[in-house]
């Protein structure tokens, strides 16, 4: 049975994402959900650039990502979103996502939470705090992960931490 994985970064796809989670996972189709990427020509190309042919990619709008997840395509698949605010979007289609793993957060202007150390530096806002922990709440593993070989930091690691 096939898997889908989430993932959060700002930077979508990208070296890591190649090199290091895709073989990693066994990935065999990326999903890389970014209204402003799927509409603009230049931003897909770019994104799509380095991606090698063997991976079934998809640079989509939030509604076009939920015609495709509805569908089961047999293929491990990651799920790459910039932000928290998007999964809830795309929740009801992300059933068999168990883990996800937050894998690069920049700073922004609502952000309050530094999360930093050996997973990679992380800024949250407090909507985000709260997304993640209804995502937890319904039984996702959120985690905090720049690479497959490096540490994870728990969410109820990182929710001791603020408290």
């Amino acid at each position: 049975m096939s898997k889908t994985y989430v993932r959060i970064d700002d930077r979508l796809i990208h070296g890591q994402t190649i090199v290091a989670w895709c073989p990693t996972l066994s990935i065999q189709e990326i999903i890389a959900i970014d209204d402003d990427s799927a509409k603009n020509p230049m931003l897909r190309s770019i994104l799509t650039m380095s991606v090698p042919s063997s991976y079934k990619t998809y640079i989509v709008t939030t509604e076009e990502a939920k015609k495709i997840l509805g569908s089961d395509s047999g293929r491990n698949r990651l799920v790459i979103v910039r932000f928290p605010n998007q999964l809830p979007l795309i929740k009801e289609v992300l059933c068999n996502g168990e883990t996800i793993t937050l894998g690069n957060i920049a700073k922004r202007s609502d952000s309050v939470h530094k999360v930093s150390g050996a997973t990679g530096i992380f800024y949250l806002s407090e909507e985000d705090v709260s997304i993640l922990d209804n995502l937890a709440a319904a039984g996702h593993d959120v985690v905090f992960q720049q690479l497959p070989n490096t540490s994870k930091t728990s969410w109820d690691a990182f929710k001791k931490s603020i408290q």
